[in-house]
């Protein structure tokens, strides 16, 4: 059987695919990969359905081997630099990692998280629909915990296809402006000046940031009716103000309900954004409405639509090179001035 043996990681190296839906009533977060562009890309590039579960890096790499056969290979994500027996291997490349060799991961040059895709994916059981780990549920990854070294990571794939190496464009890390945001729930449990201040403040990620929340550095939000509201609903991106004033951002493995005022969430397609942010970055916020965060959605479908659409068509155009150099399409017929080598009609 392949498999990939870890002999070291990062400690909060995970498995995650797009997530688990249907379970919020219940007080379960879908988790899923961080950063779901490079999910995308990862899984485009390995051959593999988009929302396949691939193995989540934070910002420290890995270094893990082929056991029992060659296993293709694809990372999208925060750069970091890739090696194989010590020989440099491009990131947002497709390639194949050969029995006994070791693939090594270094840190991240800069973002967080990057996505590491399996040709076929991985032979673990999904748990309420998916494989990713939600750590505070305990619940999805392997045997519901992070990845460590010497754990075994079971293949659905023996050897991996004669699909050719592919490349794409790397996923970008930072937004040409401020964070989008559409007002409410709540918006009116703060001042008016306090919304004014968000929206012209520069905050900074802390250090108190993972993949539930991240808390924020910079000017006091005041409250106008106080910071306890009756506990409701909590959707990714939620921005809530707690009694200390400071922005806290809702990420993947949020709470399902809280009961802090929440004055505006951060559209779905920027919050990857703020989730490859390190503590210390800046951030800057936006309003925009509900009509323009929906075109903005239809949008961001289409340029992934197009994303997993052009790394299709280069496989299928390099295969179709393939197959004409491998044929003798001249015949026998190696020099036009030699009769010898000339095919009768």
């Amino acid at each position: 059987m392949t498999h990939l043996l870890i002999h070291s990681c990062g400690p909060y190296t995970s498995i995650q695919d797009r997530g688990r839906s249907g379970w919020l009533r219940f007080g379960l977060a879908a988790a899923g990969a961080a950063d779901p562009l490079a999910l995308v890309v990862a899984n485009s590039l390995a051959g593999n359905p988009v929302d396949a579960a691939c193995i989540e890096l934070v910002m420290m790499g890995i270094t893990l081997e082929a056991v029992g056969g060659s296993v293709r290979l694809a990372m999208a994500g925060a750069p970091m630099p890739l090696t194989i027996d010590g020989a440099s291997v491009p990131d947002h490349r497709s390639f194949v990692l050969a029995p006994g060799c070791r693939l090594h991961i270094g840190s991240a040059r800069s973002g967080v998280y990057a996505c590491l895709a399996v040709e076929g994916g991985l032979d673990i059981k999904p748990e309420l629909g998916s494989m990713s780990l939600h750590p505070r549920a305990g619940i999805g990854g392997l045997n519901g915990g992070y990845l460590a070294a010497g754990n075994v990571l079971p293949l659905m794939r023996r050897e991996p296809t004669h699909s050719p190496s592919v490349a794409a464009n790397p996923v970008p890390m930072v937004s040409n402006g401020p964070l989008r945001v559409v007002l409410g729930p709540q918006d009116t449990h703060v001042t008016a000046q306090a919304l004014e201040t968000f929206f012209s403040a520069t905050y900074r990620v802390t250090p108190e940031v993972d993949r539930m929340g991240c808390r924020l550095d910079g000017p006091k939000i005041e409250h106008a009716k106080g910071f306890n509201i009756v506990s409701d609903g909590i959707v990714g991106g939620s921005i809530q103000i707690p009694g200390s004033g400071l922005p806290i951002v809702m990420l993947v493995d949020r709470q399902t309900t809280g009961g802090y005022p929440k004055i505006a969430t951060v559209i779905t397609p920027d919050l990857r954004l703020l989730m490859q942010r390190r503590p210390g970055d800046s951030v800057l916020f936006a309003p925009i409405s509900i009509e323009a965060a929906q075109a903005i959605a239809r949008s961001n479908r289409d340029t992934v639509l197009n994303i997993t659409r052009s790394i299709a068509n280069a496989r299928r155009a390099i295969d179709r090179s393939d197959i004409l150099l491998s044929m003798n399409l001249a015949g026998d017929a190696l020099n036009a001035l030699d009769s010898a080598t000339w095919v009768n009609a």
